[in-house]
């Protein structure tokens, strides 16, 4: 079986890895091309192609069968790039071939690409993937939507690059296994599996931040020891001081909480790992991005009027960490100010 890869950045390097292991040749195509070589001389890749033209033309030639052979190609791309890519790629494909988008699309666009290509006879994958630069070790959770002769075409490539069943204690052990246990699953047509991701990536917003949350309410417990009573009318007064001088050990708690304790989870893994190397957290400036993956989400819910109270609070907080709320904090400072003669804070 042989594949193009289009985008060898970490995530498409380690994806190429572990299809290669499973006896997949993968081509890739980087457009910075001193990249792609660095990639090819480390073992990552079968082999580079100079452009998209030369990329379709190694994957469509099989030894020993005439003519063009039908081909994969998967995109391993931001999803800002998909479209162009996509209108680059067209001219050069035809019937037969298939596309899988391993990027974080809008599954609407990913619902309006698979009708766009299935007119050329090219099947459109949209494979949500999850696992980031600890794939290759780890695999990769894979949430995928596309027509089924096309998926299972590509069963091979969601097998090599999927964590495995080993990954996780099965549930009910005396069933057979279904593909979802290895880690990954056809989860509908066009725009299912990208539909499952932006979801997930919802939901990872809400654990991040109750995370998050938690911790800075533990960072903080000891500020009753520091507190002076002022009489001051601008801010509540703390009810007892007494009862908040802890000063606990955020990166200890981090390490309890991964043993036995019911909000274990990898994410918790990677916070234990970055107190225990920056306590302070001082590499981080607090300003926290979103991909498009959570508006996305709230989006959904309000078209299928679904309650989502932590998800959109966790966005909104996003917002807030970029300071993007100043303004109108600002425009309240300056309401308390008119009304009540209120200091600034």
């Amino acid at each position: 079986m042989k594949v193009g890869i289009i985008g060898l950045g970490r995530m498409g390097e380690g994806m190429s890895r572990r299809m290669m292991k499973a006896g997949i040749e993968t081509w890739g195509y980087r457009r910075n091309y001193a990249k792609a070589e660095e990639a090819f001389e480390k073992g990552y890749v079968s082999g580079i192609a100079t452009d998209l033209e030369n990329l379709v033309k190694i994957v469509h030639h099989v030894d020993g069968q005439v003519g063009k052979c039908p081909g994969i190609f998967q995109l391993v791309i931001p999803a800002e790039l998909v479209e162009d890519t996509l209108n680059e790629l067209l001219p050069l494909l035809g019937d037969g071939d298939i596309i899988i988008d391993h990027g974080n699309s809008n599954f609407k666009d990913s619902r309006r690409r698979a009708e766009r290509l299935s007119k050329y006879g090219i099947q459109y994958i949209d494979c949500g993937t999850s696992g980031g630069v600890y794939g290759l070790e780890r695999g990769y959770c894979l949430m995928v939507g596309g027509a089924s002769g096309a998926v299972s075409a590509c069963a091979p490539i969601f097998r090599a690059l999927a964590p495995g069943i080993a990954s996780a204690p099965r549930t009910d052990p005396y069933t057979n296994a279904t593909s979802a246990e290895y880690g990954w699953l056809h989860c509908g047509g066009p725009g299912a599996g990208h539909f499952v991701k932006m979801v997930h990536n919802g939901v990872e917003y809400g654990i991040m931040q109750a995370y998050a949350e938690g911790f800075n309410i533990l960072h903080h417990g000891n500020l009753g020891s520091q507190y002076v009573k002022e009489g001051d009318a601008e801010i509540a007064p703390m009810e007892n001081p007494a009862d908040y001088q802890y000063d606990i050990d955020t990166v200890e708690v981090a390490e309890l909480w991964r043993r036995g304790s019911v909000v274990g989870s990898w994410l918790l893994d990677l916070t234990a790992d970055v107190l225990r190397h920056d306590p302070k957290l001082s590499k981080f400036d607090g300003g926290v991005s979103d991909s498009g993956e959570g508006r996305w989400t709230l989006h959904a819910a309000v078209d299928l009027g679904v309650p989502t109270p932590v998800i959109s609070a966790a966005l909104f907080e996003r917002f807030n960490s970029r300071r993007l709320g100043e303004f109108g904090n600002k425009i309240l400072n300056g309401m308390r100010y008119m009304f009540g003669g209120h200091n600034v804070r």
